[in-house]
Order: C-alpha cells, then structure tokens, then sequence
C-alpha cells in the first residue's frame, strides 16, 4: 500500500476547531469538561489521550510579511496532532507488539494488546501519545485507519472548511507542500517553511507522515525544534563505550607492562 499522511498549511487556518470536534466524534473520544484555561481560546491547551486533534492559538505582538495591521500584531493558528514518524519512538519503545506500523505506514496502537506500561509516552519526542485515566491505556490519532481501511480520508481533513489539513499520498502531499510554499515565498511571506516534511528537515524522526508549513519557529507553536527519537542515539553511545573500553584495556596494559619493566 501507499504511505499517507496529512500535510497541514498553518497559514490557511482559522482556528474554527472543526477538526477536533470531527475527531472526537468520530472516535468517540470524552470530552475534556467545561475548562477555561483564560490562555486565548484554547480550551484544550495540548494533544491528550482523549484529544487526537489540538489547534493551537498563538499571539504574537509581530505582523507577518506584508501585513498591515494597527499595531504589530498577529495570529498564529495550527492544528496539531500525531506526527506518525518515519521512525516512531512509541513503536520501538513498545515491548508488548500493541503499536504496529500499518498498511498506509502509519503508527497505530492495538488497544487490546496495549497493557499500559507508559514506555511510549516518555519516548515520543512531541508529547502526543499518552495514557487514559479511566483505563490506564495509551491513546493517540489512529490517522483514522478504519476509515482509510473503507477508503475514506480522516474526520478532520473531512471537515476542515479551509484546507488547511490536506489527506493523501505522502509524495503527493510534499508535492503540494512545496508549491505552496514558493507560493508564499513568492508573496513576500518568507518567514514560511515546511517543518519535518523528509528525512533531511528533521533527522531525528527520519521525516514526518504528518508535516507542517509554518509561519514561525516551532517553539512558537509548541513544537520541538530538533525532535529526536530516543534510539536514534543508541549506536553512537554502544560506539562511545567501545572505544571508552578500549582505552582502559589499553591503559591496564601499560600499567602491568610498566610494573613488569620496574621489576627487573
């Protein structure tokens, strides 16, 4: 099969939260109470185990290219959610086989294997994947497999009124990403940029099935800016240690050979 993903264009979002209100209702996920974190109009602050989907709300006391406003002043709006990493610190940190890579290379937690140890949740570098109060499993965007297994695309590309999360084939997708972005290049919006489309943006996850085209740095926008899975380093530390060890083999050597000359 192919490889799908989303492509989310920030600067085509209007912050409506269609797309959160499509995931939790598709998946039937509870909602997050009446909670009013007085932080703009992000009542659900982060990706949780009961939030797939996470439209972020950043105000910023700067305009962007060619914008022309009272005072310096912007908004910033992104809908977040799991990035489903070509190389997923979740999956290889899981030892019970509940997070599998699926047939449209997505990342995609088996919630009747999943036996709630937590290895994943200190393994993903985005904070996405977490565990449910209410039954101590781990829980993530699924990139809507049962709907992708009917041949449908995910609630919320379904419901974005705008666009801005586009559904598709992963070469199509960065297809369209880079049009988009000479685009706005093209009109003067040069702080844009694509950020974790392939292997050479983001190396620490190998790339993203889920990428981004942003209008500022990513901590603007909650995001790490040089996410690495945590086994990324494991052979650099095995080849550290290995020449560490050689080192001390070598010096107890010199010390025994030194003893030995000092005796005769």
């Amino acid at each position: 099969m192919t490889a799908t993903g989303f492509f989310t264009d920030t600067s085509v979002c209007i912050g409506c939260k269609a797309c959160e209100v499509a995931c939790k209702q598709w998946n039937q996920l509870p909602a997050d109470g009446n909670f009013f974190s007085g932080r703009s109009y992000d009542n659900t602050i982060h990706l949780e185990a009961t939030t797939w989907r996470h439209v972020a709300f950043v105000e910023r006391s700067l305009q962007l290219s060619g914008q022309i406003t009272a005072r310096p002043f912007s908004w910033l709006l992104m809908s977040d959610v799991c990035k489903h990493c070509e190389r997923a610190g979740c999956l290889e940190a899981c030892p019970t086989g509940a997070i599998v890579r699926t047939e449209f290379e997505s990342v995609y937690v088996q919630p009747d294997v999943c036996n709630g140890c937590g290895y994943c949740v200190v393994c993903c570098p985005f904070g996405v994947i977490n565990r449910r109060e209410d039954d101590g499993r781990a829980w993530k965007c699924t990139l809507c497999y049962d709907r992708q297994k009917a041949g449908g695309e995910p609630a919320c590309a379904k419901a974005c009124p705008t666009d801005s999360i586009t559904f598709g084939k992963l070469d199509e997708l960065r297809e369209i990403a880079r049009k988009r972005l000479e685009l706005l290049h093209s009109r003067g919006v040069h702080e844009a940029y694509l950020y974790g489309m392939t292997d050479d943006d983001q190396p620490g996850t190998e790339g993203l099935h889920a990428f981004f085209l942003l209008l500022d740095r990513p901590e603007a926008y909650n995001l790490p800016p040089k996410p690495t899975v945590p086994t990324k380093g494991v052979g650099a530390s095995w080849g550290t240690m290995g020449v560490a060890a050689a080192g001390m083999v070598a010096a107890a050597v010199a010390a025994v050979r030194f003893v030995e000359g000092g005796k005769k």
